[in-house]
């Protein structure tokens, strides 16, 4: 269990670190500002515990750099990180790493502060549940053979138009298989598909 957490916050961009800060701290979060991974690293190993939200792309060291680094020092941090619409292969990376999660910009505080909540809770009950099949696992089953391999092309980072021209199918046909696969995996967003997936 983490108790006191504190909210690290990396981010190059001065205005969205004191934007993101000011709308953490008026939730009743802890909060230290960063302007660098390089910056954040050097208070280590006196950071205290809490939960990482760091920008994917960063001059310097970037956040899946910074993702790997702390798994290297056994670290156990939660880390989410903040990405733009055409980061989504480095998210996926970065989330593969170690990172609990990741949101694209633009997001509103709610989804924000949701995704801390979820990980500091995560990261408090590690080891305190039994191992049992993932539902998201169950709803994989589900999919056709070509939804798993457009699902593929998502999970690797690709546009429609990159899958599309993989598997020989138009990119209108590629978003209805898009389609497909967020229904029955239930969920409605890439980030949640990919969660779901390799969270």
């Amino acid at each position: 269990m983490i108790h006191d957490p504190v909210i690290h916050l990396v981010d190059d961009d001065a205005d969205v670190r004191h934007a993101l800060a000011f709308a953490l701290t008026t939730s009743g979060w802890a909060v230290r500002v960063y302007a660098s991974a390089e910056a954040f690293l050097a208070t280590w190993p006196g950071t205290q515990a809490g939960c990482l939200v760091a920008d994917l792309r960063m001059p310097g060291m970037d956040g899946l750099e910074l993702i790997r680094h702390l798994r290297e020092l056994d670290a156990e941090f939660p880390a989410i990180m903040m990405t733009g619409h055409g980061d989504v292969r480095l998210a996926v990376a970065a989330m593969k790493a170690g990172a609990s999660d990741f949101i694209e910009k633009p997001f509103d505080d709610a989804t924000l502060r949701t995704a801390i909540a979820e990980a500091i809770s995560k990261a408090g009950s590690k080891g305190e549940q039994p191992v049992t099949e993932r539902p998201d696992a169950a709803r994989r089953e589900r999919l056709t053979q070509r939804e798993n391999e457009v699902l593929d092309g998502l999970l690797d980072g690709h546009s429609n138009k990159t899958i599309a021209l993989s598997l020989g199918i138009s990119p209108r046909t590629v978003e209805t298989h898009r389609a497909s696969i967020m229904m029955k995996m239930a969920v409605k967003s890439l980030p949640e598909l990919v969660r779901a997936c390799i969270g």
